[in-house]
């Protein structure tokens, strides 16, 4: 089982050194000398990483699926690991078909090596991970490997996706997510955490700062400075924001605002996968740059989830609803107490800072903008509002409204948001040049 690890770890360390070094210009738009079956193998072998990511995507947006105690950031983070690893051993790495540079010159027997690899890391870690789901993993494999013509380069690849999901799979199997969480004790003290209304939740996540990461090594190595304190202005100046702006009966929130807040309201690294998948096929890039991309941006996301557990539950900082309420007790004359405030979105179930939604849309800004740079256009959808899309020019335009756009639904503070951007900055990058590290 070592070999198998180191062998894997070789394999991902491959497809990271793309990610981390190649950026946008090696992953962009692919050569004008590219033609015919050349685009189309390059297509096929993108769809299936997306089509193993959008599995994932139905899996975790299905209630009840996803154990309420593991993150499902750490389910994706397995899933494109094991993919990229199980590409990377096929021996096409960083060139042949699908290279990160997009070119598809290799041959049809390396294509079907490395697309049969990616579809069976991707089949194998979601059926040890969801077992529930066997039986339609089955079939979504079955169909896959269907389209890739049988021969010698298929049945290796087809080995190579089985050893590096199972090498994965092993490498995680201890990693602190199958810890029983501690229980939250509140204090009750001005500032401090607790449960918030209208159905006061135990706190989630509450055992997730001590998984351990992807490639961060711990969770606090980039934890926030200290929120401001309950006295000072600058507490005031994003308590005072939240209430007229985060308010469900606001008149002061715009329109817009109040579309910002609701559209950006589901788990926020689903929006940033989905972004991810669109970003792939509009620059065209083949199976290994579409492989080192969802794997770089995923395990990405798994650390800058624990990183900010390890922020929040060190910091227990109370969230907007009671701080508002309660602003009486916070001795800062520059607050003023509602006891009836609500906010338009209902509270999540952990502490305030740092803001959750800002560090992983930063983390993932910071990432697709390493492969693509950070200016291209594109349009995102809404997971909560079916059917409502919106535009942007970059991907820092995106970062910045989602997070911001928890100021308007009530549950967060200018400062949670701030301290969760840089927080995510710090780990995408971090990330990025270390990501081979296992």
């Amino acid at each position: 089982m070592r070999r198998t690890l180191a062998v894997t770890g070789l394999a991902v360390g491959t497809v990271f050194a793309v990610a981390a070094t190649s950026g946008a210009q090696a992953v962009g738009a692919q050569p004008d000398g590219i033609q015919g079956s050349g685009r189309a193998r390059a297509a096929q072998g993108r769809e299936v990483v997306i089509d193993w990511n959008r599995a994932l995507l139905e899996i975790v947006r299905t209630p009840g699926a996803q154990p309420a105690t593991v993150h499902p950031t750490r389910s994706f983070a397995i899933l494109h690991t094991a993919i990229a690893g199980g590409v990377a051993a096929t021996g096409r790495g960083a060139a042949g078909s699908g290279s990160a540079s997009g070119s598809v010159s290799g041959s049809a027997s390396g294509s079907a090596s490395g697309e049969a690899a990616a579809a069976q890391a991707g089949h194998d870690s979601l059926a040890a991970l969801y077992p529930a789901r066997r039986a339609d993993l089955d079939r979504r494999l079955t169909d896959e490997l269907a389209d890739i013509p049988d021969g010698p380069a298929k049945a290796a690849g087809i080995r190579a996706g089985q050893r590096a999901a199972a090498a994965v799979l092993a490498d995680r199997a201890h990693d602190g997510s199958d810890a029983t969480p501690p229980p939250y004790v509140p204090t009750g003290s001005p500032g401090d955490y607790r449960p918030t209304p209208p159905s006061f939740p135990a706190p989630v996540f509450t055992h997730w700062a001590a998984v351990r990461p992807f490639a961060l090594g711990r969770g606090d190595r980039f934890r926030p400075v200290p929120p401001p304190a309950l006295t000072t202005r600058a507490y005031a100046r994003g308590i005072n924001e939240v209430q007229s702006l985060g308010q469900d009966t606001s008149t002061t929130r715009t329109a817009d605002q109040t579309t910002q807040a609701r559209f950006w309201a589901a788990p926020i690294w689903n929006y940033w996968n989905e972004i991810a998948q669109n970003a792939a096929r509009r620059h065209g890039i083949g199976l290994a740059a579409t492989a080192a991309l969802f794997a770089a941006l995923d395990r990405t996301f798994a650390d800058s989830v624990i990183a900010f557990y390890d922020g929040k539950y060190h910091y227990r900082v109370w969230r907007p609803i009671t701080a508002i309420r309660e602003a009486d007790t916070d001795g800062n004359p520059d607050t003023h107490a509602d006891s009836g405030w609500n906010p338009l979105a209902t509270t999540p179930a952990d502490p305030s800072y740092p803001g959750a939604h800002s560090v992983v849309a930063e983390a993932g800004a910071i990432v697709l903008g390493s492969f693509f740079g950070p200016d291209d256009t594109f349009t995102v959808s809404s997971e909560s509002l079916p059917g409502v899309t919106r535009s942007f020019t970059s991907y820092q335009d995106a970062a910045d409204e989602a997070g911001i756009s928890r100021i308007y639904a009530g549950v967060h503070t200018r400062p949670d948001h701030f301290a969760g951007a840089l927080l995510g900055v710090r780990v995408a990058r971090f990330d990025l040049a270390h990501g081979a590290t296992r």
